[in-house]
Parts: structure tokens; sequence; C-alpha cells
């Protein structure tokens, strides 16, 4: 029987709802989600079984005008992600429509060549009469060959987004195990569990100025695992909110964490946290290449 597998690329602007849209597909919590823009800093990759195809999806940071070396590394971590693609998926929240960042983007996107689809999100939260004119606006932009309307967060049109996928990727051996979620090693993970809690824990600028590296990993001969994290921040008022009074917002942020580890995981998990100030880690090549990044120059 033929096989199908190929790398579609989700690409989109800050807070479109590509991480929620990877993991509505795949059915696990790969890509970590918050209110927060900006929140993906890496591709991510899902593996979706769908009929007798291996659909690779790549999330990729929000693209937005970098300031920051971190930020240039991750613009550029968003567009390697589409160039390498066999499909990128341009994905527009259709509550903002067609935003200059969104047709920026999607110019890119045709300037790009190649196979490009269009799926606009959160459509159910938009009065039909305002998708259509959307849709012509965008296809002014780039040629999408296919356009779809989807609820990343409640799941509406996304079977029939996979199915999509599913055909449409090339035929082709699988490039991983039939029982893999993603490529992503565990002590990516469990920091990316971390960082998700300093996002929806902590307010204003703390998310942006903290990243999280997973220092230790033992595997422990009940089943369990050992995690040992540090959390950088870049000034010392941070440090000071994310442990919180008596040590309270730490302990949260570490309990939540474990939680969701554990359930990824499928085992007990043992975290212990230490937050350290580093002013200007976001600089520093070490930090980039530690969640995954690399050097945009």
């Amino acid at each position: 029987m033929t096989t199908r597998c190929g790398f579609a690329a989700i690409v989109g602007a800050p807070n479109a709802g590509k991480s929620t849209l990877l993991n509505r597909m795949t059915g696990a919590k790969l890509s970590i989600v918050s209110p927060k823009a900006q929140t993906t800093r890496f591709r991510v990759l899902g593996i979706l079984m769908r009929a007798q195809s291996q659909i690779l999806l790549v999330d990729t940071p929000g693209i937005f005008k970098p300031k920051r070396k971190l930020d240039r590394a991750m613009v550029q971590a968003a567009w390697t992600g589409a160039e390498d693609a066999d499909l990128v998926v341009l994905l527009v929240d259709a509550k903002t429509g067609a935003t200059e960042a969104v047709r920026e983007i999607a110019t890119n996107v045709g300037k790009r060549g190649g196979r490009a689809w269009l799926v606009l999100n959160k459509t159910d939260l938009v009065p039909a009469p305002r998708l259509l004119p959307l849709i012509a606006t965008l296809n002014e932009l780039a040629s999408f060959q296919e356009t779809f309307m989807v609820s990343a967060a409640n799941g509406d049109g996304v079977a029939q987004l996979m199915d999509a996928l599913a055909a449409g990727v090339p035929e082709g051996p699988f490039l991983f195990p039939e029982d893999d979620l993603t490529d992503l090693p565990d002590r990516l993970l469990a920091a990316e569990m971390v960082r998700e809690q300093i996002f929806l824990q902590t307010h204003e600028e703390v998310p942006y100025g903290a990243t999280v590296e997973t220092e230790s990993w033992q595997e422990k001969p009940d089943g369990s695992v050992r995690i040992e994290a540090t959390i950088y921040v870049a000034r010392a008022n941070h440090k000071s909110i994310l442990i919180g009074a008596g040590g309270s917002r730490i302990r949260e942020i570490g309990a939540r964490a474990r939680t969701g580890l554990a359930q990824l995981l499928e085992r007990p998990v043992h975290l212990f946290l230490n937050v350290k100030e580093r002013a200007g880690w976001d600089e520093e090549n070490a930090r980039l290449r530690a969640i995954g990044l690399e050097d945009p120059r």
C-alpha cells in the first residue's frame, strides 16, 4: 500500500493559534500555549499519523519585527521551517484579519513560491460575511491552493484539514516510527513545560525576560524521573517575582509543570527548580542553542 510523508510548516503572526492547532491535530501537549504573544520560541515538530500518511507538522515561532538576538533567531527559525517544508500553511486569526503583519507574511509566502494553503482560525468567533473578503485580500498577496476555516480551540474544521494534509503530502516512506509524537528531546519538553507556567502565572515583561534550561535528568529505579531545571532571568526584580513571597510562586510553577510533565511522560516526575539572574542571556549564543535556536547572523 502506498504511503505518504511530508513536512507541513505552520506559519503566521504571533497569537494566531499555531501551537493550539498543532496540539489539537496531534492530540498531545507538544507546544506550549498561553494567551500572550510570542510564546513559541523555536520550531516544534508534531508527528501526525492519518490514514496511510505521516504528516510532519512544524509549529514555528510567530513572525514579528525582531529587536533582540533572541527575536531574530526566533523569526529565522520560523522562515527556515517554511523553506524546508513541502507545504506551507499560513494560519491567520480571523478575528484580527489582514493586519499589516499578516499581509507582510502572506507576501513573503507568495514570494517563496511552492505549495501554500490558507487556514483561517477562530472562525467560530467571526460572522461568515467577513470571511470571504478576508480570503480574497490574502489571495491577492499569495496564491493559496486551498483554504480552510477552523477553530483550533474547539476543533471545528480540524478533521477536514487533517484529511486534506494526509492526501496532500507527497508519496514516500515514513521518516519516524509510527508511535512517535515529536522529535524534541524530553529535556527540552521539560524546560518548555516550566516556561509555559511562567507565562501563565506571571505578567507583563517577566515571561519574555526568562528562559529555562534542564540541567539534570536522572532515571530512577522505580520508573520515575528526577529533573533539575534552572530559570534564567534578565533582572533582579524578575527573580523576586518568580520566587514569590516565601517561595510561593516558584512552588506553584513547579507543581503545575510537574503535573503536566507527568501526564506527557506517563510516569511520576520529581521536579526541582532554581532561579538565577543572568543579565543579557537573550544575547548569548549558548542560551539560544540551549533552547534549540541558532545565531541569526
